[in-house]
């Protein structure tokens, strides 16, 4: 083993049913497993629910039945939910588990020992659904929870307070001298700016006489802890502190994996908790973004979320994987509809790698009695695609390493399409109308094959079911080699391959009449795939023309609020004001890099707002799966030039 990776998910809140911001999380943090796995370290994965809280007590009151009762029925929906998304977790942990309880009480009397704890009167304004009390700096306009678009309670009560405060200057100097502790680098600097402010004491009790439902107090049995003390908590009980060697071996190397709405009780109360407890600080937080539907997060208080079964159900288990994955920038919100959904898996699923594999096998099967050909002799082309492969799983190791699967994928993709572009300047086909050419088929279709199974190699973490048919239908047996074997010559000559299967058939959209059509509301069946290299619609010159392409000249250019993605720059198109333009380019490039630059923008585009900046036009910018570059006009044309 090369390494040791310990990986958490939250524990989910179970005052209602799994949605697909819970399937996102856990999905990604399996991804990650698997990845690491991949590459031969020693993996520990976490996952569970928090059962504890007023939430929870009040839910269990709607359904008329005791809280045991209640998070016993629903914890099990959490647990027989990941099989069906294929997540394979180490441990499932319950905060109502006894030895989860015996550790949050030991951790509450050493720091009530220390001194560290005290009681106090205390009044403020409280969040039911957040389940503590918000400073009036965190409401919105309206003054209500900016998360649950409610207004807070006012509460006056005694209770005992944890002295966070006494923890400020250390963790701002931990944050300040850990550049990696928390990813995207965005949240540290928010977390830095929150710090900003006096630190407040944390209240860590809620009275009997309000809410009975949790953990006692160790010290003072007339109050239980307060929900997100004792869930926190779950990350070193789960290995079994303080005693199981578990603990000793996989604490060291945590790594959190977040939604941005909890960034504060793991960025400020955690380090804090485990400051006091004299235990060390997990090794990174890794916060991703929420899901967005209709312009709003996702989430049950909205009643806006996608049942995940229902989603796996019209594109495949994986298929839901690698959408999940893919769209979303690590850190970013990501919209999510039907449509991008099926433009994933058509476009880069069926179209791209599942054509590649099918093809190759047919081929190969048809010109070599059914059996993998000989390898035969290896040309300029076949090196040249083969370092493609060996820079790419590089790059794809670097990026997930970073937490950034998206252009991991992304990377994979652009791979999948080099060996569809070998396949096609190689022409297999006509070689194999030629019985001189012999040699040279066999040569170009199994180099197709065992690429097409390293790209599945590289995939399995994604779609480990699809992937491993995949290297089933390519001639490969067993489990997928590591990631150090992923070498030319994965495949041998002469094994049989089998009739193959589409892998990712073509989904029918029946009486999609408009674009707003919900998951429930669409019913989706499934039809053959089309032919191999089957080319783009033809379109006529009059719809070309439809275009107006005009050279422009980037006056100035800043990034857009709170996304890592998007530019937005001022354009000088010989108009009489420079047009405001939205580009997705700034993964690649500085908006000072932008200024001064010519290029051609698509000038009669209906204007949209895109995360509140309004876009009039497009700059154009070639994508060849990994790289975005900027298309430029010559630096001589002039602003406004017809670009034919």
């Amino acid at each position: 083993m090369s390494g040791v990776f310990y990986i958490t998910t939250p524990i989910y809140y179970v005052n209602s049913h799994p949605h697909i911001g819970h399937a996102y999380t856990t999905i990604a943090t399996d991804v990650f497993r698997r990845y690491r796995k991949l590459f031969e370290e020693d993996t520990y994965f976490l996952t569970g629910t928090d059962e504890h809280g007023q939430k929870i007590a009040e839910s269990a009151a709607s359904s008329g039945i005791g809280p045991k009762e209640f998070v016993d029925r629903m914890a099990s929906e959490f647990r027989e939910m990941w099989p069906h998304l294929h997540i394979e977790q180490d441990q499932f942990i319950r905060t109502t588990d006894p030895d989860h309880q015996r550790a949050v009480q030991a951790i509450l009397q050493k720091i009530h020992d220390q001194g560290e704890i005290y009681l106090k009167e205390y009044e403020g304004l409280y969040c039911v659904g957040c389940e503590r009390f918000l400073d009036e700096g965190e409401l919105n306009e309206e003054g209500h929870c900016p998360d649950h678009h409610k207004p807070p309670q006012q509460h006056r009560e005694q209770n005992y307070f944890f002295r966070m405060s006494a923890y400020q200057d250390w963790l701002i100097g931990r944050l300040k001298d850990d550049e990696e502790m928390v990813f995207p680098g965005r949240y540290r600097n928010e977390l830095l700016r929150f710090l900003d402010q006096p630190l407040q004491d944390l209240c860590i009790s809620r009275p009997k006489s309000r809410l009975s439902w949790g953990i006692d107090l160790p010290f003072d049995d007339s109050y239980v802890t307060y929900v997100w003390f004792d869930a926190l908590l779950n990350y070193v009980s789960a290995l079994g502190w303080p005693k199981d060697p578990r603990f000793d071996r996989y604490w060291e190397h945590c790594h959190h994996i977040i939604g941005k709405d909890i960034l504060k009780t793991h960025g400020i109360y955690w380090p804090c908790m485990l400051k006091a407890a004299g235990l060390p600080l997990f090794k990174k937080l890794v916060v991703h973004g929420h899901w967005v539907v209709s312009g709003s997060k996702m989430s049950k208080s909205l009643g806006n979320v996608v049942n995940p079964l229902e989603m796996k159900d019209r594109i495949g288990v994986d298929g839901l994987r690698y959408f999940l994955l893919r769209e979303m920038s690590f850190g970013e919100d990501s919209n999510f509809t039907e449509e991008l959904a099926l433009s994933r898996y058509h476009g880069e699923l069926a179209n791209n790698l599942g054509n590649l594999i099918n093809r190759s096998v047919s081929m190969s099967r048809s010109s070599f009695d059914g059996r993998i050909p000989p390898r035969g002799s290896v040309a300029d082309q076949e090196t040249e695609l083969y370092d493609e492969l060996e820079h790419g799983s590089i790059s794809v190791k670097e990026l997930i390493t970073q937490f950034q699967p998206h252009r991991a994928i992304k990377r994979i993709t652009s791979m999948s399409t080099a060996v569809n572009k070998y396949l096609d300047e190689n022409k297999p086909w006509l070689l194999a109308k030629e019985e001189s050419q012999r040699d040279r088929l066999g040569t170009v279709l199994y180099t197709a094959l065992d690429a097409s199974t390293w790209l599945a190699s590289l995939l399995e973490p994604v779609m480990p079911e699809k992937m491993a048919h995949a290297r089933q239908q390519l001639g490969q047996t067993g489990p997928a080699p590591f990631f150090a074997k992923l070498k030319p010559g994965l495949l041998q000559s002469g094994v049989s391959l089998e009739k193959p299967q589409p892998l990712f058939p073509r989904i029918r959209i029946e009486g999609a009449d408009t674009k707003e059509k919900t998951m429930k509301e669409t019913k989706i069946t499934e039809k053959p795939a089309s032919p191999p290299d089957q080319a783009p619609p033809e379109i006529g010159i009059e719809t070309f023309q439809q275009l107006d392409l005009r050279t422009g000249k980037i006056l100035k250019c800043r990034r857009v609020k709170d996304s890592d993605k998007l530019l937005v720059s001022q354009v000088d198109l010989g108009e009489e004001n420079p047009r405001s333009i939205v580009s997705g380019v700034a993964e690649f490039y500085q908006p000072e890099e932008m200024v001064g630059r010519s290029v051609i923008i698509v000038a009669n585009l209906k204007p949209v707002k895109l995360r509140g900046e309004r876009s009039e036009g497009m700059i154009l910018a070639t994508d060849d799966g990994e790289t975005v570059k900027i298309v430029e006009a010559p630096a001589d044309a002039l602003p406004g030039t017809v670009v034919r």
